[in-house]
């Protein structure tokens, strides 16, 4: 039960990147794959602890993956808040992996095909975020807009590019970002992702008006985890953007967002 898996040996058994795989399983099932393996173990244990004949704690915390009683004792409890001994005498409730949410996309739509998108060079602040702390998203976007338009700016378009990290982690390396002339360097203080001239499948929100952190994300569960699963294309290892056009009014009916997700040629 509590042999030791990485983000990459999963990934590569499901035939993606660590990147692609951990975007498409924290959209499947709300949380990233190491946390879902963790809370899938302590579930584990759960039920042997409701066991007539329930084994030692520092079994279990073996068991599970853990290397001391001390640290199974601490995730337990987090978890399901009670102490393992106090749960095993039946005075908590054992916490459920929770489903996939059944959040409906407001008109999400898709190109048929393939889209050849242009070259791009975006400026603009870049952190790096894992399914933990991708709430912070909206605040990098908040020290952004006080800085457009950019000098060298090319157009009012502006992009969320999503990156892998380089590493097994499964995280983001996200810039808020604005587009450049090609002769424009980037301001200071500012990163530059180049992106080359590639095919993306297409992704098309149209807002109802409401607000907007529901609609985007319930439109990313959709694309990553049913729309992608089911695509015939094959990924590409590459960043993705979302897009938001130069008249983008999150509050305004009918206003669209844009995910352009690279695939193989």
């Amino acid at each position: 039960m509590g042999a030791s898996l990485s983000l990459g040996e999963i990934a590569r058994a499901a035939g993606l990147s660590p990147f692609h795989f951990a975007r498409a399983f924290a959209a499947r099932f709300g949380m990233g794959p190491v946390a879902y393996v963790r809370l899938r173990r302590l579930s584990l244990a759960a039920d042997r602890l409701a066991a007539s004949d329930p084994p030692p704690l520092v079994e279990l915390a073996f068991e599970a993956g853990f290397d001391s009683q001390q640290a199974f004792t601490r995730a337990f409890k987090r978890t399901f808040g009670a102490a393992p001994g106090r749960f095993a005498a039946g005075r908590a409730a054992r916490k459920e992996i929770p489903p996939m949410s059944d959040l409906a996309p407001g008109r999400l739509t898709q190109a048929p095909q393939p889209v050849i998108k242009p070259a791009l060079r975006i400026a603009g602040p870049t952190e790096v975020f894992d399914a933990e702390t991708v709430s912070g998203i909206p605040a990098l976007w908040d020290r952004f807009a006080p800085r457009l338009p950019l000098p060298g700016q090319a157009s009012g378009v502006t992009y969320g590019v999503c990156a892998a990290t380089g590493s097994d982690s499964g995280g983001i390396r996200y810039t808020a970002g604005a587009s450049l002339a090609p002769d424009a360097p980037a301001p200071d203080g500012l990163a530059l992702v180049e992106l080359e001239s590639r095919p993306y499948l297409v992704f098309s929100l149209e807002l109802d008006g409401g607000p907007l952190h529901p609609q985007m994300q319930a439109s990313v569960k959709a694309i990553w985890g049913e729309r992608l699963p089911a695509s015939p294309w094959k990924l590409a290892q590459a960043p993705d953007l979302e897009v938001y056009p130069a008249d983008f009014r999150p509050d305004q009916p009918g206003g669209r967002v844009e995910w352009w997700i690279p695939v193989e040629a």
